[in-house]
């Protein structure tokens, strides 16, 4: 069975139908979806799985009492080191959840270090992750680094500098794109 990392921007609250559409198709060949409890994206995503009917949904959580589970699905609590409330201590659920899925979908305020940074940690992984742009109202798919520069492209300056500055972008971009000329 085929598993699904769902994630996005917190400050997107609504998912644009285009966003509904692939859950609903998710649901109906009844993938696996492993989603976060945080707000925005997350909360949101589980809102439309619970409204879908979806059971084959798991909500990961670094804090034994997940922020959202709208569904009570089971939880995947991921246990870390780091402290509370800081980016590390949030972002090993997600490294969690890359390794547990087969494929991304990310909904992207074009801003979120987060989303890119899940994007990233699924190429890291040989997989595929597919990117909507909320402003835009597009689809980008990423196999591959270099893919990654058409999400870049529709950052502005601001956005590109405190990403690069939160999680270190294009040092990870240079890894991947090194491990991969090495297989050649």
């Amino acid at each position: 069975m085929k598993t699904v990392f769902v994630a996005g921007s917190i400050t997107i609250k609504k998912l644009a139908p285009q966003i509904v559409e692939r859950l609903k198709k998710i649901v109906d060949k009844n993938f696996n979806v492993v989603v976060g409890d945080a707000t925005g994206v997350d909360s949101s995503v589980q809102q439309e799985l619970l409204q879908l009917g979806c059971r084959a949904a798991t909500v990961f959580s670094s804090s034994i009492r997940p922020r959202n589970n709208l569904g009570s699905w089971p939880v995947n609590v991921v246990h870390t080191d780091h402290t509370p409330g800081t980016r590390a201590f949030f972002t090993a659920k997600d490294i969690k959840m890359a390794e547990a899925a087969d494929y991304g979908l990310m909904v992207w305020d074009t801003k979120s270090p987060g989303t890119l940074s899940n994007v990233i940690e699924l190429l890291s992984r040989k997989k595929y992750s597919v990117v909507f742009i909320n402003k835009s109202k597009e689809f980008i798919v990423i196999k591959e680094p270099k893919d990654v520069d058409k999400l870049i492209s529709c950052m502005s300056a601001s956005a590109l500098e405190k990403v690069e500055e939160k999680i270190k972008l294009s040092e990870r971009l240079a890894r991947l794109k090194n491990e991969q000329i090495a297989l050649i």
